[in-house]
């Protein structure tokens, strides 16, 4: 059983374990359409919300937007609240309250942002910690954002981990880290225009109990 091969676990949050009603996204991305005086197709809004480009900087200036702006728009358009209630957790995130081990949450998503959804859906209760990616922390594919969180679990040298993530980033931070890395397509490439790697690719976290391990197939 995969859930046991390893001493503890880190997870992603937004893709990975919860998502938001699409037209909570779509209210943001009105009011930050608003704020850069443009407007943002549905395909944006989905690459953009999901990452499905991966690394969204990059993304934001080929379409000629500046990330800064766009970052600062965003945050301000952003309601806690309105997120957490627009938030529901995926029917396979009960994997992660079944794992007797430590547990650690590495997230792009604000610490203002992250606290209501997991007041709301009562779920801080599965980890040990969360870390949320800033300026200073460090943005998944870095592993720096992966380490603290080690720190917070105490992680030993030598013990096995593993994060599971929506995106690349996610298997980036992992390998650069030196951890196994979960895929967890919850798009499908044709919808995603990429395959992501990664050492297990499964739909559902659900596999994970009895999945064999795909690296190198």
């Amino acid at each position: 059983m995969v859930a046991h091969a390893y001493d503890f676990w880190l997870f992603d949050l937004d893709g990975t374990l919860v998502d938001v009603d699409p037209s909570y996204a779509e209210g943001v991305f009105e009011r930050v359409g608003d704020r850069l005086g443009r407007t943002f197709s549905d395909r944006e809004v989905e690459v953009l919300w999901h990452g499905l480009s991966g690394e969204r900087t990059p993304q934001l200036r080929e379409w000629g937007i500046d990330p800064d702006a766009f970052w600062a728009a965003l945050h301000e358009a952003e309601d806690p609240e309105a997120r957490a209630d627009a938030t529901f957790l995926h029917d396979d995130a009960a994997f992660v309250a079944d794992l007797d081990r430590p547990v650690g949450l590495v997230t792009h998503c604000q610490q203002y942002l992250v606290d209501p959804v997991l007041d709301r859906l009562d779920i801080r209760d599965w980890f040990d910690t969360v870390v949320s990616c800033t300026h200073e922390v460090g943005w998944k594919p870095d592993p720096a954002p992966v380490y603290l969180a080690m720190a917070d679990l105490g992680v030993e040298d030598g013990a096995a981990g593993v994060l599971a993530g929506d995106g690349p980033n996610d298997i980036g931070a992992a390998w650069n880290a030196g951890l196994d890395g979960v895929h967890v397509e919850r798009h499908g490439p044709r919808r995603r225009g990429r395959c992501v790697l990664g050492d297990y690719r499964v739909q559902s976290l659900d596999e994970l109990r009895a999945a064999p391990r795909v690296a190198g197939d």
